[in-house]
């Protein structure tokens, strides 16, 4: 095939990504249609739930603004301030003389329970791990008050790097029963370990704190010791109010921005 078929092919699968995520846009227009506020607002909130849901990634070219307006029919200002709504909470960038793209923060709204592996999945990066210990054993007596076990309960330990593309952003040590899960036979993800067992928990609550990188979470991370990074303890229940699971994770903060949705209490 000649350079020039190349570059023609790699041009149109180009173009025809820009029309599938102008259409997604305009889509998504009418759902916000119905809400107060100006116009701009509704096509940020259209394009802001795109990136919230992984459809925009990280670093992604947004479409000019001569192909929004032509797209959903707004006008030039409109799609401007809306440019500007979502540059304001730094969810886009613009680069001189190349575009606008999807700011290179991981942003993971604290309303959806997902795992990192298929996180990453949604966002079309690739997962993998580097496991730090994969034990069983008693329980301590954190795990026994957290977990609701007896003290002769066993424990599966799952302490991990997690990669995306390579890159390490997380570090994440897990802890959930021993008989909620088949160790011998898990894959990369922790939670469809769980739902193969019929033990897939349906809510989560999440505390996080802000940190520094100690020595070791630094080089794990491959960031400078005393960077900065999110301490984050998740804590999975059944439908039946019973807990499953206990993950202490460390994020990095350069990378990640985790959203919250906030709503007037009636």
């Amino acid at each position: 095939m000649l350079k020039t078929d190349v570059n023609d092919e790699h041009e149109e699968q180009e173009n025809e990504e820009v029309s599938v995520l102008l259409q997604e846009i305009a889509d998504r227009l009418p759902v916000y249609g119905g809400s107060s506020g100006p116009l701009y607002q509704r096509l940020s909130k259209a394009i802001r739930s795109l990136i919230e849901t992984g459809v925009l990634r990280g670093e992604q070219a947004l479409p000019s603004e001569r192909e929004l307006v032509k797209a959903t029919g707004l006008s030039r200002i409109t799609v401007r301030n809306a440019m500007k709504d979502l540059a304001r909470e730094g969810l886009i960038s613009k680069r001189h003389g190349a575009g606008t793209y999807v700011s290179r923060y991981i942003d993971q709204p604290l309303s959806v329970l997902i795992g990192f592996t298929a996180d990453m999945a949604r966002r079309g990066a690739e997962s993998s791990s580097i496991v730090l210990e994969k034990t069983s054993g008693l329980p301590s007596p954190d795990e026994i008050l957290k977990l609701g076990l007896s003290p002769n309960d066993q424990v599966f330990r799952l302490s991990r790097v997690r990669l995306s593309n390579g890159e390490p952003l997380a570090i994440e040590n897990a802890v959930v029963p021993l008989s909620a899960i088949d160790p011998d036979n898990m894959g990369d993800s922790l939670y469809e370990a769980l739902r193969e067992k019929g033990n897939f928990p349906v809510r989560a609550l999440q505390r996080l704190r802000s940190a520094i990188a100690d020595e070791r979470e630094a080089e794990l991370l491959g960031i400078a010791s005393g960077s900065p990074i999110l301490h984050i303890e998740r804590r999975s229940f059944f439908a039946n109010g019973r807990p499953i699971e206990v993950t202490n994770s460390a994020y990095r903060g350069d990378r990640y921005d985790f959203i919250a949705e906030l709503k007037v209490e009636q």
